[in-house]
């Protein structure tokens, strides 16, 4: 299959699970399609091919030194469409823990809304945005527990 095609394919298949997210949170389909990571399983399985495939086939000089090293090594469409996935899947990832870390907080879905679009966009712009909404809403700045469990004494 050739990169333009695999680009494609990749692209297309969070697009629908990110509508899912932002229109159908608590529907049975979402929770099946979305939360059971499947497409990020199928699109994590390519990322490795394609990494593999750009660190082992002798054409690349790239590197993750420099800005320079960078640039050089995402000039293989391989390498290029990897780096694509892997904001993909990531960002899929954070939207889908997003939702379901307001569910769990019971902030209002529809706040969650724009943060969910502009983690499809923007990621880290997203997420700011979601902890920001998390921390005036919820007043959560931790994730996780509370409180942290203290080990028990031996």
């Amino acid at each position: 299959m050739d990169m333009e095609t695999l680009f494609s394919i990749c692209n297309f298949l969070p697009m629908p699970l990110w509508l899912l997210l932002a229109f159908a949170p608590r529907w049975k389909w979402t929770q099946i399609l979305v939360h059971s990571m499947v497409i990020p399983m199928a699109l994590s399985a390519v990322y490795a091919f394609l990494m593999f495939t750009a660190l082992t086939g002798g054409q690349n000089e790239g590197g993750f030194g420099s800005l320079a090293d960078l640039r050089a090594a995402f000039m293989l469409d391989e390498a290029l469409l990897a780096g694509w996935i892997h904001y993909l899947v990531f960002d899929l990832f954070v939207g889908a823990w997003e939702v379901r870390d307001a569910q769990r907080l019971k902030i209002n879905h529809w706040l969650v809304v724009p943060c969910l679009f502009f983690t499809l966009m923007g990621g880290p712009v997203g997420l700011l945005m979601y902890f920001i909404l998390r921390w005036t809403i919820a007043k959560r700045f931790v994730i996780g527990p509370q409180k942290i469990a203290q080990p028990a004494e031996s």
